[in-house]
């Protein structure tokens, strides 16, 4: 190490001693709690410790496999329409059945699947162990989230049960096509999803609401803002995005609701149907389209911040590495979610605004990139010079980074609006929707899973079944979306049930349908590897280490691994810096926990937290 290199740690960092000096009490210090220790409810049976759990771990174990079950559904509907796209012929369903499938799909993913597994899976597993709580605030409440959660799912399950089927409107829900005959679903599929939304924004209110209370009051002492873990700052942030994006879902569902059952006109203007002129006038469209993206954006980040703050600690414990430009990290996530509610109209180019409106969007789009561009760039800087453990968790956190960049930089197309324009009814769009919002947040989860499996289950998942898992996901993940890239840009339309030759469409193009189709199948097929690992590990994974993978921050610092209730036993931790100090000059081990007093690491030069 050089002198000058020497000079500016020393410079910028707390010197704790040396090893021949003699500690003090006073280092270790950290002031009383202001209240005393929150009581819990103790579960007496088995159905209140495994059905109707208080403890926000369960809960979060029960989003987690809610939210898998519910986007493996997902999983065969995509299936499904790509089989119907490859094999036009097969005639094994109607199209109206194919738009049903289009629309359930989406929605199921992006709502049903990815924000209840990062905000209700891992946000209830993550924020009360992470800030040294030893629950949520509202533990009861909690549960009742959950338990909206799994009715909203039922009722939109049961819509493919009701006569006509679910919806087939898009998972955009754009009316006056979705509540007008003609429509798959126009009568009780679509009512049922409105509802099920409804319920869904119900029950995440109980839950974010805790989210935000426990990380700004429950955290233990010594716990700052600024020593929290990124993934904390990117649920909590998300979180917030979320209470003042779902109101605008919320209000647009309800007013769809009245417009299709007793026909106020929020939405619906005069217009005549199948030849019947309807009793509608006076309603705008636009304005659901306003509602549903002033939500619909948000959501993207809803989704992108935990996935982005997740990463960031993944990259940091895998490559030993701290974390580069931590107060740059946070506040690039709070700006990309205060930036994210001035974007929404750039889904909206095509609808007929004004041309000035346009531009306003399509320079707040430009905007945003660049806190994003920031996340990208510390991530990188991150690994520089890291001793990079090619671990399953540090494999999908490289996968994710790939996968957004390529993404977010077809984003950046479509936010110009003379681009969008000809590319926005095309396959281009589908596949960047899916390369950032789809592939890019499912390898973080997957990363997740994998990091803190031990935790939940103190043993670990099969690494080789991991690594051929992973391959897969990857790689067919581009063999499915490139394509599509290629598709759009000639100018192979989205939302088609039967798509044949035409003076645009060459036979070679449509060819590719049939590549992209048998790539589905098999990554589809690949995730079916991925649940036996999960569930098979359970009982016959390796018995992990405590703290198997030398992280410092406070999860995996608890007395026992899994946790019991409470988390910390007798006494709530303290914490005496941030969760990144890892190979510290002077340190015995190469990783420092944030509970660990500085009389224990005499000699150490730690950074200034």
């Amino acid at each position: 190490m050089s002198d000058e290199f020497e000079n500016k740690l020393e410079a910028k960092s707390d010197y704790v001693g040396d090893a021949s000096s003699t500690p003090t009490p006073d280092i270790d210090a950290v002031p009383d709690a202001e209240l005393p220790d929150q009581e819990l409810y103790h579960s007496h049976s088995w159905w209140t410790t495994y059905v109707f759990s208080q403890d926000a771990k369960y809960i979060g174990i029960q989003y987690a496999l809610t939210a898998i079950g519910t986007g493996l559904l997902g999983l065969v509907l995509s299936w499904l329409m790509r089989i119907q796209l490859a094999f036009p012929g097969l005639g094994w369903f109607e199209p109206s059945s194919y738009y049903q499938f289009v629309t359930m799909h989406g929605m199921i993913m992006v709502v049903y699947l990815l924000t209840a597994l990062f905000l209700g899976g891992f946000g209830n597993l993550l924020i009360p162990l992470m800030c040294g709580a030893r629950d949520m605030a509202f533990p009861y409440v909690n549960m009742l989230s959950y338990w909206a959660f799994v009715v909203a799912v039922l009722v939109l399950l049961a819509s493919f049960f009701v006569p006509g089927g679910p919806t087939g409107a898009g998972w955009t829900l754009y009316p006056p096509q979705a509540i007008t005959a003609g429509t798959p679903g126009y009568n009780g599929g679509i009512i049922l999803m409105l509802i099920s939304l409804i319920l869904f924004v119900a029950g995440f209110t109980m839950g974010g609401l805790n989210y935000i209370i426990t990380v700004l009051q429950l955290r233990a002492r010594g716990m700052t803002l600024m020593r929290l873990p990124l993934t904390i700052w990117g649920i909590f942030t998300a979180t917030v995005l979320a209470m003042f994006a779902f109101p605008a879902l919320l209000v647009g569902c309800l007013m769809m609701t009245l417009d299709s059952l007793i026909g106020t006109s929020f939405f619906m203007p005069a217009m005549v149907s199948l030849g019947e002129t309807l009793t509608h006038e006076g309603g705008s469209p636009i304005l659901f389209q306003h509602l549903f993206w002033f939500f619909g954006h948000p959501e993207v980040y809803i989704v992108a911040l935990p996935a982005f703050g997740i990463v960031s600690d993944l990259l940091s414990v895998h490559s030993r590495k701290t974390i580069f430009g931590y107060r740059m990290m946070v506040w690039a996530i709070v700006g990309i979610g205060a930036l994210s509610f001035f974007v929404w109209a750039h889904h909206m180019y095509v609808s007929g605004m004004n041309p000035w409106f346009g531009f306003f969007f399509a320079t707040t789009t430009l905007i945003i990139a660049v806190p994003t561009a920031i996340k990208v760039y510390n991530w990188i800087l991150t690994l520089w010079r890291g001793n990079i453990v090619l671990s399953l968790p540090m494999l999908f956190s490289l996968g994710f980074i790939v996968t957004f960049l390529n993404g977010g930089l077809t984003g950046l197309f479509l936010g110009n609006v003379t681009v969008d324009v000809p590319l926005s009814d095309t396959y281009f769009v589908v596949a960047h929707f899916h390369m950032v919002m789809g592939i890019a947040p499912i390898l973080v989860v997957f990363g997740a899973i994998y990091h803190w499996y031990p935790l939940v289950t103190g043993r670990m998942m099969n690494e080789a079944l991991g690594k051929v898992h992973f391959w897969i996901t990857f790689l067919g993940s581009y063999a499915i979306y490139f394509p599509m890239h290629y598709q759009g840009f000639v100018g192979v339309p989205r939302r088609y049930f039967e798509i044949y030759d035409s003076p645009y469409i060459d036979t070679s193009t449509l060819l590719l349908n049939k590549f992209i189709t048998i790539a589905v199948l098999i990554v589809g097929a690949a995730q079916l590897l991925f649940l036996y690992n999960l569930f098979a590990s359970a009982r016959l994974g390796k018995k992990a280490e405590k703290n198997p993978w030398k992280a410092n921050s406070l999860e995996w610092q608890t007395p026992q691994m899994p946790a019991e209730h409470g988390n910390w036993g007798k006494e709530l931790p303290k914490v005496y810096r941030w969760p990144y100090d890892f190979s510290v000059p002077g340190a015995k081990e190469d990783y420092i926990p944030q509970n660990q007093p500085p009389s224990e690491i005499v000699g150490a030069k730690v950074e200034k937290t």
